[in-house]
């Protein structure tokens, strides 16, 4: 048990700390979007179906054959190491960003994940034959407390301490210790005599397929609500990027409880429950009526997300198989992890135009709850009278869920959705109305907005209103003198409100249907008088493949939700914006945000680049239309900032953090910046 524990808690462990290590790593070649990450979980659930698959027909064979295809692939694996992905698979700007990431996570991680994705459910099936004894199941909870691990100790442990490199250093080092422990287990016990096993095994019927595709949506529907929920509470709550990792725990969490007893899961506690939760999310989603703090959300969204994976984790391990059938059973599990990944992942983003899939996962929770009390799993004198109000409920939940999404998308002039997430155009009031404007809105961040007075419409508005970081920047310029601008993350094209005939604009935008967006409902790229340029792709990446520049002022306004990117704010990123500056060049970065204080990391960047940092926080009275409350960091050389007393008025500098680690490629630390 001793060796089988060891060698199953270390692959699950290496499993999940995989996941974290090589997207971290490939999320600056993709604009940092979260769309990388749905995309990661979707490879690394299809590569545990394979796992699972490859498991079930590897124990099916001789022990002989066993040992040679399993000790084969363990020594192949070998080659894929050190698990650091190929600068050769950084995009060019117009490819699909998701074959990519598939492409990439298969040629860097896919040999070595799919073996350790094996492990699990082919020790177990080992265990079985060479003790003869009872189900392993406490090693399948073993598996995902191992994975539970790994997840929590990244973001605290290991993110803070080791480069991107030496992290995958560090895994590498690991997987050779799996290797030793894989390669011991194999030849000790994969030659187990299958006729001696075949004589101890008690008879047992072969699971229907009524079951097995119950196992499939029993799995299905916590894999979209994890992706969903992951959505929600990193877009629409908080964009704080490492929160993934609470959906996740929660996800782990009631898979090691489901299955390590079966008292965790009690149907009488757990049903009355998901019908409270389902209802008290459902009310949050419609407008958020209850008027719920971000903790109390992220709360709300946690707690659900464990309900309903308690119901549907707790039926999958109250209908699992005699140990004859333990790996095909983990394949249909493992198939119905991956078809929801994919819906969510690869197939959502085509077929909506908004984030349907969280209510979709929950609908579907209610309705498979229905089919469990259909099938007689809650006894109770009144059976029919609950079956009847639980087949209306779900009924009634659906059109609700229908009605939140269409309200939601309903009085917006444009919806469009792609892998960078949901746009949406709104617009409030009319025009000659205070304040009246249409908006770009990303999740529920303010991208940028037009003001409908036709007298106004050209006068930059909200962030970049001139009393702003943005807007002074802006003015402090020679009057009749052209000057060249580069802005990386496009919005509504507001900042070319300040464009002169004389000027030239640089735009940059990795989102194609932000282009598109900015040239139809928008007018500033079409009526301003400055020559533009537009270059599709990351910020980052254009600026590395573009010859110098030679800007007077280069805007970094490019957010994944509230959060600028990382790979926008490091060491190598501002030394490439040095490289496209003049000397006197004014840096602009908007570092407005709710959630991330990243004045320590300008600060620290420029000080290393022997320039100077200020900040200029604009915070307007209510009776201002055109401004909102905004925070810029500018960088210049001293000499710029003396020159210019319009920039000295109302900001102050920036003194770097005593301590604070420069961010680099390859180190980041979000918690260290975290607003508390």
């Amino acid at each position: 048990m001793i060796l089988f524990g060891l060698t199953i808690f270390v692959s699950a462990f290496l499993l999940f700390q995989v996941q974290p290590v090589i997207s971290k790593a490939i999320l600056p070649w993709f604009g940092g979007a979260a769309g990388v990450w749905n995309t990661c979980m979707l490879f690394f659930q299809a590569a545990l179906l394979g796992g699972y698959t490859y498991a079930h027909w590897l124990q099916a064979q001789t022990a002989r054959r066993q040992r040679q295809v399993h000790f084969a692939l363990l020594g192949l694996s070998l080659l894929s190491l050190p698990i650091l992905p190929s600068a050769g698979w950084k995009p060019l700007g117009n490819e699909d960003p998701i074959w990519r990431i598939l492409g990439l996570l298969a040629t860097t991680i896919g040999l070595p994940y799919f073996l350790l994705s094996t492990t699990s459910p082919l020790l177990q099936a080992w265990y079985v034959r060479a003790t003869k004894t009872g189900v392993p199941w406490r090693l399948f909870a073993l598996s995902n407390a191992a994975s539970l691990a790994a997840l929590l100790t990244y973001p605290v442990v290991v993110e803070p301490r080791l480069s991107v490199p030496e992290q995958a250093w560090v895994w590498t080092g690991a997987y050779g210790l799996f290797l030793v422990l894989a390669g011991m287990v194999a030849w000790r016990f994969a030659a187990a005599d299958e006729a001696e096993v075949e004589r101890d095994t008690e008879p047992a019927a072969e699971p229907a397929w009524g079951l097995r595709t119950l196992w499939v949506a029993l799995a299905a529907c916590p894999s979209i609500l994890l992706l969903g929920i992951t959505t929600h509470m990193t877009q629409d709550v908080a964009a704080i990027p490492f929160l993934w990792v609470i959906p996740l725990a929660v996800y782990l969490l009631t898979f090691i409880l489901c299955f390590e007893t079966s008292k965790a899961y009690q149907r009488v506690v757990f049903l009355p429950a998901l019908a409270v939760g389902l209802s008290y999310f459902g009310k949050a989603l419609d407008g958020h009526e209850w008027g719920l703090t971000v903790n109390e959300n992220i709360a709300l969204s946690a707690a659900v997300l464990f309900v309903c994976c308690m119901v549907c984790h707790g039926e999958l391990a109250a209908l699992k198989p005699s140990p004859k059938y333990l790996t095909g059973y983990f394949v249909t599990i493992s198939l119905g992890g991956a078809l929801g990944g994919l819906f969510v992942g690869m197939a959502a983003p085509m077929l909506f135009n908004t984030y349907y899939e969280l209510n979709i996962g929950l609908w579907l929770a209610g309705a498979l709850a229905t089919v469990v009390v259909a099938r007689g799993g809650m006894e109770t004198p009144q059976r029919k009278v609950l079956l009847l109000a639980m087949l209306v409920g779900v009924g009634v939940y659906g059109a609700w869920m229908v009605k939140i999404k269409k309200s939601e998308i309903g009085g917006v002039e444009l919806a469009v959705r792609n892998f960078y997430g949901h746009l949406h155009v709104t617009v409030w009031g009319k025009a000659g109305e205070n304040g009246a404007a249409r908006q770009l809105v990303h999740g529920q961040i303010n991208h940028g907005q037009q003001l409908l007075d036709p007298e106004r419409r050209m006068v930059p508005s909200s962030y970049f209103c001139r009393a702003s970081g943005a807007g002074r920047a802006s003015l402090a310029r020679k009057e009749g003198v052209g000057q060249k601008v580069g802005v990386i993350g496009l919005g509504c094209g507001a900042l070319l409100g300040y464009g002169r005939k004389e000027d030239e604009y640089r735009l940059y935008e990795i989102n194609p249907q932000v282009f598109a967006i900015a040239k139809r409902n928008f007018s500033f790229i079409r009526e301003t008088p400055a020559r533009v340029t537009e270059v599709l792709g990351d910020g980052r990446l254009s600026l590395e493949r573009d010859s110098p520049q030679g800007f007077d002022l280069l805007f970094m306004d490019a957010f994944s939700g509230d959060s600028i990117p990382v790979h926008l704010v490091t060491r190598e990123a501002f030394d490439l914006y040095m490289r496209h500056m003049k000397p006197d060049a004014i840096l602009v970065v908007n570092i407005t945000n709710n959630y991330l204080d990243l004045r320590p990391v300008v600060a620290t960047a420029a000080r290393r680049l022997g320039k100077l940092a200020i900040e200029i926080e604009d915070t307007p009275d209510e009776t201002d239309e055109e401004c909102f409350l905004s925070h810029y960091a500018l960088v210049m050389s001293p000499e710029r900032y003396a020159a210019t007393p319009e920039l000295r008025v109302n900001s102050k500098p920036i003194e770097p953090t005593p301590g604070f680690r420069e961010w680099t490629d390859a180190f980041s630390n979000l918690f260290a910046i975290v607003r508390r």
